[in-house]
């Protein structure tokens, strides 16, 4: 009798050690190792952070100033006035069209590009490293070097390769940046940003699934329709984070014009135009203003993004 007791007594002993339950020596690790994480981590987070916000805090406070540099210095509280001074010049609308045409193109041509580009690269060719390497070292030259190369190697109305090409076929040679100033300034940048698309892409098609493709082509399916059911819902992700980078940078073009038309013809952007007004005027506030105001668009655009283009990363 006294081993049939001892049975349910073991049992029940041993329940609690089952149970599944981490130990509290366990939990009292756990929070040890978060706690030495989140103390390790801090020293980078409060750099980070002090590299993002100082500037920021900076900039919204000489808004708020006249500051004159070379006219006086420091003039004073204004208020809101830089901010109705910026957003009341004839130039600000203007330019943040241009703005926004210039990355809208640049867009539009390297994800085309840019997948018709990855889908070549990725056939089987002979030199398929060399060339791979050739269409991604664009991508590695200063904007300001690339500007300079095409400015006089290629749309020079008079030695320009473009322009001998034109003479070849009977036209008279097109003035790049006067007559077709802002798609100069975004084939030059597209030219720039197209093997970083051609990148992204080529690793993401790489990563296809062959037997699909495979088992659509024995099924009878054509091209066109292999590549718009199987191929091109595969790199939408890949296409979503092209666009979302690429207009990050892009909103802040400024190399690619200062060196080209210097904002003329059109080609003045939000930046372009705050760049004018600090370095002309030699207004602080006035420019803090339209770095503002270039926060706000960015920010709406990247809003924009994240809601219509951005709902691919979370499929």
């Amino acid at each position: 009798m006294a081993t049939q007791d001892s049975q349910p007594a073991d049992g029940l002993m041993a329940a609690p050690a089952a149970s599944g339950k981490p130990a509290a020596s366990d939990l009292g690790g756990t929070r040890h190792a978060r706690a030495a994480a989140r103390l390790m981590m801090a020293p980078a987070v409060i750099l980070l952070l002090g590299w993002m916000l100082v500037p920021l805090t900076m900039t919204l406070y000489f808004s708020f100033k006249k500051y004159l540099p070379l006219r006086g210095g420091d003039l004073g509280w204004v208020g809101f006035d830089n901010y109705v001074r910026f957003v009341s010049s004839s130039a600000f609308w203007p330019s943040v069209q241009a703005t926004l045409v210039i990355v809208g193109g640049v867009l539009a041509i390297t994800v085309v590009l840019g997948v018709g580009l990855a889908i070549l690269l990725n056939q089987p060719m002979w030199g398929q490293g060399i060339v791979r390497v050739l269409v991604i070292a664009p991508f590695f030259v200063m904007p300001t070097v690339s500007a300079l190369v095409w400015k006089n190697m290629f749309m020079d109305p008079v030695n320009g390769l473009l322009a001998h090409l034109w003479k070849a076929f009977g036209a008279e040679p097109l003035v790049w940046l006067t007559q077709a100033s802002t798609q100069s300034i975004i084939l030059i940048v597209s030219w720039q940003w197209l093997p970083f698309a051609t990148l992204i892409l080529l690793t993401a098609i790489q990563s296809l699934d062959r037997e699909q493709l495979e088992a659509a082509e024995m099924d009878g399916a054509p091209p066109h329709k292999r590549f718009a059911f199987i191929t091109l819902p595969h790199l939408s992700r890949a296409i979503t984070v092209v666009v979302l980078i690429q207009t990050i940078f892009l909103l802040s073009i400024f190399a690619e014009i200062f060196v080209t038309t210097q904002g003329a013809f059109g080609t003045k952007t939000l930046t372009y135009l705050i760049f004018q007004r600090v370095l002309e005027s030699q207004n602080i506030g006035l420019g803090s203003a339209g770095g503002v105001y270039a926060i706000i668009l960015a920010n709406i655009v990247a809003i924009f993004l994240m809601r219509i283009v951005g709902k691919n990363l979370d499929a």
